[in-house]
């Protein structure tokens, strides 16, 4: 497995980095063609696009873009059958003594669904999710929904080691881990929704970290 990381430099090299991070990998599955159309594949494709959208931007703080490896379970999500990639960066950044760097996580996945319903994570740290939700309500995107659901994924290694994170995800996909999680399941539209809203809560998660 192979974490892959990118860095969109910032004006304050010493004040550690925001990270968007988001799995790459998709389930194993023996018994259909599985695609992974907005699990995992939405992911990749978003943080892609984010790097283009921000290439030209002045960022306070380095941006580093999170490849993840081995979000999915190799068997059955269970005991620590799952988050290999994010459980290995932050132990990495742990032993490195360097997790302090890591001022703030904020995970993507399976955000490709055409009936995209984002609710609020509520493991995530406050904060960090009320500065995006805000935002969402200040550029009218409904696909942000008040609702709260616990999730588990990539984010809860980083908010074991004391990092703030949010989990920005639509667990309500009908097509999730079956032969339907097609591209004619998604739609480009969901990514440019989270997108203008993560974009525009940029300088709000920013300024809280200075």
């Amino acid at each position: 497995m192979v974490n892959i990381r990118a860095t969109l430099p910032g004006q304050a090299k010493d004040r550690g980095r925001l990270v968007i991070g988001g799995h790459y990998d998709t389930k194993l599955v023996r018994e259909f063609p599985f695609v992974g159309a907005s699990d995992g594949a939405s992911s990749a494709a978003f943080l892609l696009e984010l790097a283009r959208s921000l290439k030209g931007r002045t960022n306070p703080l380095p941006i580093e873009l999170l490849f993840l490896d081995g979000e999915e379970a190799v068997v059955d999500w269970q005991g620590q059958d799952h988050t290999y990639g994010s459980r290995h960066y932050v132990q990495d950044a742990q032993r490195a003594r360097t997790s302090k760097d890591i001022r703030a996580f904020i995970l993507v996945d399976m955000i490709g669904d055409r009936d995209l319903g984002i609710r609020r994570e509520q493991n995530s740290t406050p904060w960090l999710t009320d500065a995006i939700w805000s935002a969402a309500k200040r550029i009218n995107r409904p696909e942000f929904l008040d609702e709260m659901t616990p999730i588990e994924d990539d984010h809860l290694e980083f908010l074991q080691a004391g990092i703030p994170s949010v989990d920005i995800i639509d667990l309500d996909y009908p097509a999730w881990h079956r032969e339907e999680d097609r591209l004619d399941h998604v739609a480009a539209g969901s990514l440019q929704a989270v997108g203008d809203v993560l974009i525009a809560a940029l300088p709000a998660i920013e300024n809280h970290l200075k």
